[in-house]
């Protein structure tokens, strides 16, 4: 037991299966229904983004002809794995986000002229604040029980053109999923210890 163990809300399984145990994994089994890829959205949404903006979209790839564009797009070392995940996602950031403002913060709308006025800024908004949903997703993915496989080898601008060819999406990574495969895991690697990276000022 560590201190996050003892201090977590959640059971020590939970903070295993979702931090401390959890893996990325190179070789995937099993399936991942249709139900179980929607409650990995339904788990990601509940995360934090700036003005409640939840910029990120997500693209399933099931179809043989997706999946074998996608692949192509990858650097070699994810091409394998890729094409024998049981289900694969696209995770995007929408270029238009500030356009569902009504939608999402109603009852505060002023923001959003600034990030119309400025695409720049609009753009990096939505990158990062769907980067943090990313996160949430890939703790979506662990949270079910599957292992969740996040590549960015990737020629994204190759996969924009293939599945967003109007330029309403940009992706930034991909995430394989599924139960872990044969030989999913190799050595562990290191993690910084907090003194490492945290400090109190």
């Amino acid at each position: 037991m560590t201190i996050a163990h003892e201090e977590a809300v959640i059971d020590a399984a939970a903070v295993d299966a979702i931090f401390a145990e959890a893996r990325t994994a190179n070789s995937f089994a099993g399936e991942v229904t249709d139900e179980q890829a929607r409650a990995i959205y339904e788990l990601t949404k509940f995360g934090p983004t700036a003005f409640n903006s939840q910029p990120l979209r997500v693209t399933y790839v099931r179809s043989d002809e997706a999946r074998a564009k996608l692949v192509d797009a990858l650097s070699n070392g994810n091409k394998a794995k890729t094409a024998s995940a049981p289900l694969v996602a696209i995770l995007s950031y929408d270029t238009d986000w500030q356009g569902q403002w009504d939608k999402f913060l109603p009852a505060y709308g002023a923001p959003k002229a600034m990030y119309d006025a400025d695409p720049a800024f609009a753009a990096a908004t939505g990158n990062n604040n769907a980067h943090l949903q990313a996160g949430y997703f890939i703790l979506a993915v662990r949270s079910l029980g599957f292992a969740a496989g996040p590549m960015t080898g990737a020629d994204f601008s190759a996969i924009d053109a293939e599945f967003f060819p109007a330029g309403d999406q940009k992706s930034f990574l991909v995430v394989n999923i599924g139960q872990p495969g044969p030989d999913a895991w190799g050595e562990a690697k290191p993690k910084f210890a907090y003194d490492d990276v945290v400090r109190t000022v």
